[in-house]
């Protein structure tokens, strides 16, 4: 048993020693791979007979016959190592190039970093102080310019007042003039000078023909002082309050008093509404109340709120609104309708004429509740007066501004009959509402809140 395993050994190592002699001697460097007619993968009848034909045991010491197969095989082997060779070896040369170029950015960054970034931070510095100073000169060159204007239109009004003194004066001269030189009286020689200056010239028109003329050309004169005198007042006018109202309603200040009572018709409908008005917010917050109708029912019947530069309408509560978004602008009249029908429960916001937004399904159905309140610029809230209770308010919903123009309908406005109330040089403050009309209906302004004509 041990003889034949030392023989089995002896054998193995012999093999070995043989296989490592035939490799390197047959398929170093010098082996050249050939693949010609007869390795196309198929074995030719000499090859299937070396296979077949069994082979008697090798001796020790004695190296192995190989087939061409074997010898194919074992080049693939040596072409896959030294395939693997090239590319390990790749590898590291890119690793360590990566490595390098890594190194010289980091030192670049080091060298070149702080003063690119105070170069940058100085050159942002600079472009802010020149916008600082360009938008500063703008400023005081509209500052000016605005001024000026001011100045010139004070100026014109006066020279066009003087000059429609003058002119009316002189009128009321000539006409005295011409009625007593036709009564044929003469004018005594201790006249004032003004006396005889006007007689000669009314002596010289009638000789030369030219009296007509003259008081023709002075008619038109004063016609077209009265025309500029028309247009000047309008557009001062159009400054204060617009679409030709005549009052309007101030609120100077924001206080727990602030706010306009209005006392309204009782609706002949209860399904439809349309609420107009006329406002110019001096500020707003989070929440301004515009328009409130109040009922002993519900304290939220009906709402106008200001919310940034967004107007709601609600109708019975917030949950049933409709909003229109950068609809208001500071220091800026602008002309709001609400428009609400029960039927589909259709409500809309119109902004200046046109309308801003609409919603459909807005208290579907509901009936408004009549014999309510209506505030202007405040709202009862939750805790709706009772005949004890005072006039007082959340001081930061109230309204500051102006406000005018302000009525109410039981019924859907087209609209045509929207878009003329919205003209800012127009007439629209003779469009009056049936349950609301500004100018007629009952206002009462309350807590510093003044009525202006």
């Amino acid at each position: 048993m041990a003889s034949t395993s030392k023989r089995t050994f002896l054998q193995t190592m012999c093999l070995v020693v043989s296989l490592s002699t035939l490799v390197y001697g047959n398929y170093g460097d010098d082996i050249k791979v050939s693949f010609g007619g007869d390795y196309f993968n198929e074995i030719t009848d000499e090859d299937q007979v070396e296979e077949v034909t069994p082979t008697p045991s090798p001796e020790p010491c004695r190296s192995p016959v190989f087939t061409k197969w074997d010898k194919l095989f074992t080049m693939l082997e040596n072409s896959q190592m030294k395939e693997n060779m090239l590319l390990q070896y790749v590898d590291d040369i890119i690793k360590v190039e990566l490595q390098s170029l890594r190194g010289e950015l980091l030192q670049f960054v080091a060298q070149y970093g702080g003063s690119c970034t105070s170069a940058v931070e100085s050159l942002v510095r600079r472009a802010g102080i020149q916008t600082e100073t360009r938008l500063q000169n703008v400023l005081d060159r509209v500052r000016e310019v605005s001024a000026d204007q001011y100045t010139q239109h004070d100026a014109a009004l006066q020279q066009l007042l003087a000059a429609s003194v003058n002119q009316a004066a002189r009128m009321e001269r000539l006409e005295s003039s011409c009625l007593k030189s036709g009564a044929g009286g003469l004018v005594s020689q201790d006249k004032n000078f003004q006396a005889r200056h006007l007689m000669q010239e009314v002596t010289e028109t009638e000789n030369g023909g030219r009296l007509e003329k003259t008081l023709s050309t002075i008619s038109s004169e004063l016609q077209t002082v009265r025309e500029q005198l028309t247009l000047y007042t309008r557009s001062v006018f159009a400054n204060s309050l617009p679409s030709g109202c005549d009052t309007g309603l101030i609120f100077p200040t924001r206080s727990s008093t602030a706010h306009v009572e209005v006392s309204p018709k009782t609706p002949s409908q209860n399904n439809a509404v349309t609420i107009c008005l006329w406002v110019k917010p001096t500020q707003v917050l989070n929440k301004t109340i515009l328009f409130s109708y109040s009922t002993t029912g519900n304290a939220y019947e009906l709402q106008l709120v200001l919310t940034g530069q967004s107007v709601f309408f609600t109708v019975d509560g917030e949950a049933h609104l409709v909003e229109a978004s950068g609809a208001i602008q500071e220091g800026q009249w602008v002309h709001i309708c609400a428009v609400w029908s029960s039927h589909q429960g259709l409500a809309s916001l119109w902004v200046n004429g046109k309308q801003a937004a609409s919603s459909p399904g807005v208290a579907e159905g509901h009936e408004l509740r009549s014999k309510g309140s209506i505030l202007l610029g405040q709202e009862y809230g939750r805790s709706f007066r009772h005949l004890s209770i005072p006039d007082t308010f959340d001081a930061e919903l109230a309204f500051t501004g102006k406000m005018t123009g302000v009525n109410m309908w039981d019924r859907v406005l087209d609209s045509k009959e929207i878009s003329q109330q919205a003209r800012l040089d127009g007439r629209g403050c003779g469009i009056r509402g049936n349950v609301v009309a500004w100018g007629v209906s009952d206002i009462e302004p309350k807590g510093g809140v003044k009525l202006i004509y």
